[in-house]
């Protein structure tokens, strides 16, 4: 009884590397066919979920594949992360084994894209800011400024939805010969595939004293942190319906149902 024990769990090791192996060459080349509809420098990282992956396989079908690339470049953006979530994935395993990926069908595509501030930076008119950071803020703060009460902020946050957020933005500037630092609150809008940054108001100072900035110098200073961005030209084109401000960087949102793999891979410029 011993001996057969021990021949099971010999035979049930070299079952689970064998799946192991197909599942690692699966997601190779799903890898290197998303590094060639994406246009990047490296193969970016993929997982297939879900275990047995040879019942997968055999079916055509995978409940979840996770796709992620860091570094990717759209046009004078140098350091996107890419992440997509592919359920209910429809890839038979003549497909897989041969390359052939750009007609794989996927049920539903949640895909996320993040921009840091040193990439937001190199966006005119933003590039005349020096040390671009960004920090997330309340609407209610971008909008109306101090003194506003809880009420009232919830009732500005409850009238918008995930496709705005408030963001606080500061850099260092030159005005009349002196190196001051400043904070531009502003609101990020989506418009379709355009990320919308308004700025609406401006303050002097650091992060322990703020001033108020002069209506006349507000009215000089603030187009210097209006901006916009394509994301029509991101990886994956998914139109983006949610974003959120985290410190130093933006993510977009966005999903679609009942696309191929090569619908949704955008063309990047490199």
């Amino acid at each position: 009884m011993k001996r057969i024990v021990i021949v099971l769990v010999v035979l049930l090791g070299l079952l689970v590397g064998a799946d192991f192996a197909a599942a690692t060459f699966a997601e190779h080349t799903v890898s290197q066919k998303a590094r060639e509809q994406l246009r990047l420098d490296q193969d970016p990282a993929v997982e297939i979920h879900g275990f047995p992956f040879a019942t997968q396989a055999l079916s055509g079908e995978y409940g979840h594949i996770g796709i992620s690339a860091n570094g990717v470049r759209v046009q004078e953006l140098q350091d996107i992360t890419v992440r997509a979530d592919l359920h209910d994935v429809t890839a038979p395993l003549s497909d897989l084994t041969s390359g052939n990926v750009d007609g794989v069908e996927i049920g539903r595509l949640a895909g996320e894209i993040t921009l840091k501030a040193s990439d937001i930076a190199r966006v005119a008119p933003l590039t005349n800011i020096d040390d671009l950071s960004i920090e997330p803020s309340s609407k209610a703060y971008v909008l109306h400024g101090e003194g506003v009460d809880a009420e009232e902020q919830a009732q500005t946050e409850q009238d918008s939805d995930e496709s705005t957020a408030g963001v606080r933005l500061s850099g260092k500037v030159d005005i009349a010969g002196e190196r001051i630092e400043i904070f531009a609150f502003a609101m990020i809008e989506l418009d379709g595939t355009t990320i919308r940054i308004t700025p609406h108001r401006l303050q002097f100072g650091n992060d322990k004293e703020t001033t108020v900035v002069p209506d006349e110098v507000q009215r000089a200073l603030l187009p210097n942190f209006e901006a916009d961005i394509n994301a029509g030209d991101m990886p994956f084109t998914v139109t983006p319906t949610a974003i959120r401000v985290e410190s130093g960087s933006l993510t977009l949102h966005g999903e679609a149902e009942n696309v191929t793999f090569a619908g949704v891979a955008g063309a990047v410029g490199g």
